[in-house]
């Protein structure tokens, strides 16, 4: 009986530790993600946003930093497209308990929008 006990509580350890690191955001580096029409890159070193439009099809791109909670919202949108090179933002990503964000991606002209990993500032 004893044994068995052991072995229970040893494989629900597992199991909640398996949980537990599987939701866990990843600590940011650089981060971009990608669609047929543009980009959008998050460069840790600055904390800036960057959207590039590759198409010149006359829509172009929105990118959004999301701050993931209760209710998911939009901290910070960059718009490009109609100029030449790419358009920057920067927004300060924190690092505490609470702050994880992930990136958004959409082409203006439809279609669906294309996500990041969740993430959160690196801890220099």
């Amino acid at each position: 009986m004893r044994r068995k006990l052991m072995r229970a509580a040893v494989v629900g350890s597992a199991v909640a530790a398996a949980v537990t690191l599987s939701t866990a955001a990843a600590v940011a580096g650089d981060i971009t993600i990608s669609n047929s029409h543009g980009s959008m890159k998050y460069i840790d070193d600055g904390d800036m946003f960057q959207v590039c439009d590759t198409k010149a099809d006359g829509y172009g791109m929105k990118g959004q930093l999301i701050s993931i909670g209760a209710e998911d919202r939009a901290v910070l949108t960059v718009d490009d497209g109609g100029d030449a090179g790419c358009d920057k933002k920067g927004y300060n990503v924190g690092n505490g308990a609470g702050e994880v964000y992930k990136m958004a991606l959409v082409w203006n002209g439809g279609g669906d929008w294309t996500y990041s990993y969740h993430f959160k500032e690196g801890l220099d």
